[in-house]
């Protein structure tokens, strides 16, 4: 089975990294890339970066502790490095809000989307 790879620009794009005229702001993510071990794209010809669902998702939670809650890149690594657990009783609680934010967002995709078909039959 074929992974999904997106490009630099469509990650930018998925994840909200866009400027006030909508242009992809990938050098954000290239530069998270220098700073943050855990984000390693697949580079393919003509150094094109493209990125499956694992990376996306560790993008996603850097933007989120970057982004959202205002963290420094310092602070990020410190908290990377500290949750190399999965389990939930050793989770922060800034990872834990990450969590419960995304399966806010997934709900409310899967509600929208049961609506639109309960409108169209």
């Amino acid at each position: 089975m074929k992974k999904k790879l997106i490009n630099i620009t469509e990650l930018a794009h998925l994840i909200g990294l866009v400027n006030e005229k909508n242009k992809a702001a990938n050098h954000t993510i290239r530069y998270w890339e220098k700073e943050f071990s855990i984000i390693k794209p697949i580079i393919l010809d003509g150094n094109r970066r493209f990125y499956d669902n694992k990376q996306i998702e560790n993008i996603k939670y850097i933007k989120y502790l970057l982004k959202d809650k205002g963290l420094t890149i310092k602070g990020v690594k410190k908290i990377l490095s500290s949750n190399k657990k999965v389990d939930v009783s050793n989770q922060s609680n800034i990872e834990r809000q990450y969590l419960k934010n995304k399966i806010k967002i997934k709900s409310k995709n899967i509600l929208n989307r049961i609506k639109r078909l309960n409108r169209h039959g």
